[in-house]
């Protein structure tokens, strides 16, 4: 089964507008599916290719970028002879995979662009990570993109729904409801894609499989797993530290206020000794962290509270099988009650970890408020996210607020609009219900809030 990826016209977009000046460089959590992408974009666009994966490739091959450099022409015939591989001036493509394992090979982009007889796609995780950085000089003959999972029009994609999805597009474009029939099935397909997720051996196996859950679950497992193993992996300075807060997380995300509490992993824990493990999550997006922004009045990132910290799955399908085991799936029939939406407990975490991932796919940073009443000792204010419109001298805040059930209360909007009226721009409340405008704002179906977004 072939996926269809969004990332594939960006792609296309970097072939014959920037490829003669920049290597590509795409960075994606691990089994996200950059490698494959890439392999098909490389057979339908390219005379011939040839794939360097640094997590196998062999000493001679390494050595190869450091003995020579200054000989190009012997350095192009040797990948060729390894690879068994043609390479046509202007028509051939080379890959660097998973070039974080061999930093070297990034820093050569600089000599080989200016060379100019071939064009150059690096794909990794963790591209920012000190011990993948030091002692080399990135090259700024490299452009940057981000491989996410599929989101839900992809996955829509892969359900072959697209009638269904021109229609949602539609509605979601014009500011109108669905007809109740189609919100239903709207609505089913989205709770599928809480539970499948977006990785792609997950959505693979669930429709291969004519939707089978059991099977999305195996291939899920089996990415978790991998990921434990790449976080045994990281410095031994602090992956003990990145290990708690990754298997901590469920339980974060089931609390009310879902921030992450340090004093639940180690007595005496504070945030200045985890920004580490936090930046390596976020860095090989695992994870989506989001930051406490005290006053939405002005930049975000100039407001950010490093102390007030909440950390997402980058994929919800995963924190579906991170959350309960096998047997807590069988035994509660889980798969059932989420997607007839009557999971009473945990079912808002994954709703709000889910619109947390849309967020991010579109490169905005997450970011939340909330304000402490002294008064009322507690909080008064709680906005799940916000977004703003980049803007440096006329700034809108959207507030965006995420409720799971279909009856619920929008007191920290209200609250939220008194204290920012002027800068709120457009504001969002994700429901489960039908689309509604009135004066608390846009209220949207999931299903709908990608392509408003």
């Amino acid at each position: 089964m072939k996926l269809k990826r969004k990332i594939y016209e960006k792609l296309l977009e970097w072939k014959e507008k920037y490829s003669k000046n920049y290597a590509l460089l795409i960075e994606g959590a691990r089994r996200i599916g950059k490698s494959t992408i890439v392999e098909r974009f490389a057979e339908e666009n390219y005379k011939s290719y040839v794939i360097i994966d640094f997590a196998i490739a062999s000493k001679h091959i390494k050595d190869n970028f450091k003995d020579n450099l200054n000989k190009l022409d012997v350095f192009f015939q040797n990948i060729s002879l390894e690879y068994n591989k043609k390479l046509y001036p202007g028509e051939s493509l080379i890959v660097f995979d998973e070039v974080q394992k061999f930093p070297k090979a990034r820093e050569a982009i600089k000599y080989l662009v200016k060379d100019g007889r071939f064009s150059y796609i690096e794909t990794g995780s963790l591209i920012s990570i000190k011990d993948n950085v030091d002692d080399i000089l990135i090259p700024s003959e490299e452009m940057k993109i981000k491989m996410y999972p599929l989101d839900f029009e992809e996955f829509m994609w892969a359900a072959e729904e697209n009638i269904l999805l021109e229609y949602i597009k539609d509605c979601a474009k014009n500011r109108t409801r669905l007809l109740d029939k189609f919100h239903s099935d709207a609505i089913r397909l989205f709770n599928e894609y809480i539970l499948v997720g977006g990785m792609p051996q997950s959505v693979i196996a669930y429709f291969e499989n004519n939707r089978d859950f059991d099977c999305a679950d195996k291939a899920k497992r089996e990415i978790l797993n991998l990921y434990k193993d790449d976080i045994n992996k990281s410095s031994k300075k602090y992956n003990s530290k990145v290990s708690a807060l990754f298997d901590n997380l469920p339980g974060y995300l089931s609390k009310h206020d879902k921030k992450i509490v340090l004093s639940e992993i180690s007595i005496g824990a504070t945030f200045n000794k985890y920004d580490e493990p936090l930046f390596w999550l976020d860095d090989s997006m695992i994870c989506n962290v989001c930051y406490k922004c005290n006053d939405p009045n002005v930049g975000f990132s100039l407001n950010k509270d490093d102390s007030s910290v909440k950390c997402y799955m980058g994929d919800t399908g995963l924190l579906v099988s991170h959350t309960f085991s096998e047997n807590e799936i069988a035994s509660n029939k889980l798969y059932n009650q989420i997607i007839n939406n009557k999971l009473s407990i945990n079912k808002g975490m994954f709703y709000e970890n889910v619109i947390a991932q849309m967020i991010v796919s579109t490169g905005k940073k997450l970011y939340y408020y909330s304000h402490y009443s002294l008064e009322k000792h507690r909080n008064d204010i709680e906005i799940d996210f916000l977004i703003s419109n980049d803007s440096k001298t006329n700034i809108k805040v959207y507030p965006i607020e995420v409720k799971s059930s279909k009856n619920y209360t929008t007191v920290s909007y209200n609250l939220f609009k008194e204290r920012f009226g002027k800068r709120i721009g457009d504001s969002f409340i994700i429901h489960p219900k039908q689309l509604v405008k009135d004066e608390n704002g846009l209220r949207i179906p999931p299903y709908m809030f990608i392509f408003i977004l």
